[in-house]
């Protein structure tokens, strides 16, 4: 077999496997001769996060637990791509790494399903148990519905969708991007509005990360690029960074560009969603960057002293 070109690290969960299969074919779409044996190799790295399933995120370490074994292997040069949900990446880089493209985003909504069918957040029976692990998730569930009972639930989405179906569970909240990506749409009871439940940063968009100095694989990486989602990412991680944001803190944002405008809506919230912080800002896309720090200084305003005490 020729060496190969380009080496893809990805984590090893049905859903990761099937974002590097999106990222190897619209490689291969840019460039044919990719197409050739051996000219892509997809390498499976495991994560702390995918060793430890039994405890919140929150309390093992945070978001890096799914990035971090990846980019030790591209700083290693055991890789040249490393593949990631851009919602499970820090709002800090390596300062030898960069964050390339991001592909063309899919839903970036939350949706829910249920065994009892078609349902939205206001729909769901009364005192449901409803799995989840997200902090973002629990704390605006409990601002609409604080007589829903949450379970922690952790795990990848077979594994989820399992433990509804055997009833531990009466509904669980996933992202429909990943439900999509893996051909199950047609489980969901029903998708969530961004105005009752604003997503993660970065849910439904894949990112690719690589070495800063790699100009090689840079090129190849360029088509993949996809401007108006690119320009929604920064607006949002450049918000998380300000907020220093993690996942011991419930902050949510969705950038969209709507009649040549970037729309950036943020939230905070205390972990039980007695209170949350909400901001809505524009900026033409080039000032992503600036227009994120603005919805981040925003929402440290309003939460004021508070906003310490959640991270």
């Amino acid at each position: 077999m020729a060496k190969p070109i380009i080496r893809l690290g990805t984590r090893g969960s049905p859903l990761a496997l099937a974002q590097a299969r999106i990222v190897r074919d619209a490689l291969i779409t840019a460039w044919p001769d990719l197409e050739n044996p051996g000219a892509i190799e997809v390498v499976v790295i495991k994560t702390t996060g995918d060793r430890i399933q039994d405890r919140p995120l929150a309390l093992i370490g945070g978001k890096g637990l799914f990035t971090k074994e990846l980019e030790e292997a591209l700083l290693g040069k055991r890789i040249d791509v490393a593949i990631h949900s851009v919602k499970d990446m820090p709002s800090f880089h390596h300062d030898e790494l960069i964050l390339a493209c991001t592909l063309k985003r899919e839903d970036p909504r939350d949706a829910l399903v249920s065994r009892i069918g078609s349902v939205s957040l206001g729909t769901t029976p009364v005192r449901s148990t409803m799995g989840t692990s997200a902090l973002r998730r629990q704390s605006q569930i409990l601002a609409l519905r604080d007589d829903i009972q949450l379970k922690m639930m952790r795990g990848n989405v077979d594994t989820r969708l399992r433990k509804l179906d055997e009833g531990e569970v009466d509904a669980i909240m996933l992202a429909a991007a990943g439900l999509k990506r893996l051909g199950l749409e047609s489980r969901i009871s029903g998708y969530i509005d961004p105005v009752e439940v604003l997503p993660a940063v970065g849910q439904g968009a894949i990112g690719c990360e690589m070495r800063v100095e790699d100009d090689f694989i840079y090129n190849f990486l360029q088509p993949l690029d996809h401007r108006a989602t690119h320009d929604a990412i920064i607006a949002e991680r450049s918000m998380l960074h300000q907020l220093e944001g993690n996942c011991r803190t419930p902050i949510a944002g969705l950038a969209e560009i709507d009649r040549g405008d970037l729309w950036l809506a943020g939230l905070v919230a205390t972990p039980d969603g007695v209170t949350t912080w909400r901001v809505q800002l524009s900026a033409k896309p080039r000032e992503a960057l600036l227009l994120g720090r603005q919805v981040g200084v925003r929402l440290q305003e309003m939460a004021g002293a508070n906003f310490p005490k959640l991270n």
